[in-house]
């Protein structure tokens, strides 16, 4: 049982927008849409899948328009449809929503700080707490390796999300979350096992 994997698990971060290029801050399900760049690196990654022989059963994306749009160029390679999960959408970011890192830093003094050292406090306010953000995607990740039992799926979505499940299945302090690095347009890849979890390869991103 130790041994018994459950699920094994791709995930794809959405290929780069004009807001990922700057490191924006982005909750937005509908804007920004892939950029000719983004494009071009879901291009790549599907190459790589190609390449690499990845077999799979089932896509899933979260309903936000850039991880749709690299959802259907993924699918148009397993020449199957795909599923939107609401639960994988970005972490709310509030008031922070379209701004730079450098931006917040400026407006906000010493909110970047409490945003990565005090994981259950909304920051900003009006945001999702990184602590319950990290429990949404768990859950939602549990749900699908439920229905999935002996399946290697993909998953479609964005950097924190990935970065949260890393944290889950790792069981990384919630702090961890910004502190790990994923690429637009990367793959990372997770097998589940029946009582623990193993990181196979993190924020690959083909040349």
């Amino acid at each position: 049982m130790y041994f018994d994997r459950k699920c094994k698990i791709t995930f794809i971060c959405n290929g780069a927008t004009i807001y990922s290029e700057d490191a924006r801050f982005t909750d937005s399900e509908k804007y920004p849409p892939l950029s000719d760049m983004g494009q071009n690196e879901i291009e790549k990654i599907c190459e790589f899948l190609k390449k690499r022989g990845v077999k799979n059963d089932k896509i899933y994306s979260s309903p936000a328009v850039r991880a749709k749009q690299s959802a259907e160029m993924v699918s148009k390679l397993f020449k199957q449809d795909f599923e939107i999960i609401q639960d994988l959408h970005p972490r709310k970011c509030g008031s922070f929503n379209g701004l730079t890192f450098e931006q917040v830093d400026e407006k906000y003094p010493d909110a970047l700080e409490r945003l990565v050292n005090h994981p259950d406090i909304p920051t900003p306010d009006d945001a999702e707490a990184v602590t319950p953000f990290i429990q949404r995607v768990k859950e939602s990740i549990e749900k699908i390796i439920e229905e999935n039992i002996g399946n290697r799926i993909i998953i479609v979505t964005h950097r924190d999300v990935i970065k949260a499940a890393i944290c889950a299945a790792l069981n990384l302090p919630d702090s961890s979350l910004h502190r790990i690095y994923i690429k637009s347009g990367s793959a990372t890849q997770i097998s589940y096992f029946e009582r623990w979890s193993s990181l196979v390869y993190c924020d690959y991103k083909p040349l």
